[in-house]
């Protein structure tokens, strides 16, 4: 059974609206599947859906650059860098085939809410989560 990325981009394939993002604090989980059709990505606008909603869809493997071949790194990152944001699993609709749940057990869940696809004002502890470069302001 292919895993669901829990991180995922709207082109992706079985793409489904995993909750809503709430600037300043954590996500809000959909209490059912709601597929990111054009027309609910649309309902982002002006904004970028990945900006809105955190979307789930099958992982892409060997195709991610966050894949080592067995492995999500960005979901050992996240464990290992980011702090808890709750004391208890949050509700998940993707739990039973979660990339990130099936690799890290409920200390990824633990710290899924406060994740965020996209992240303009990320600091330099976020991008290294997100194994990015930092970037800077030119001078």
């Amino acid at each position: 059974m292919s895993k669901l990325c829990p991180s995922a981009q709207p082109d992706m394939q079985n793409c489904r609206v995993l909750g809503v993002v709430q600037p300043g604090s954590a996500m809000v989980y959909l209490n059912e599947i709601l597929p990111a059709t054009e027309a609910v990505l649309a309902m982002a606008a002006p904004r970028k859906p990945t900006e809105i909603f955190r979307l789930a869809a099958t992982c892409e493997e060997s195709k991610c650059s966050h894949f080592d071949g067995k492995d999500c790194r960005l979901a050992t990152r996240i464990v290992n860098m980011m702090p808890e944001v709750v004391d208890i699993l949050p509700p998940c609709l993707i739990r039973r085939e979660c990339r990130w749940y099936s690799q890290e057990g409920g200390a990824a869940c633990k710290r899924c809410p406060q994740v965020t696809t996209v992240n303009y004002q990320a600091s330099e502890e976020l991008q290294a989560v997100a194994g990015v470069e930092p970037v800077y302001d030119a001078v």
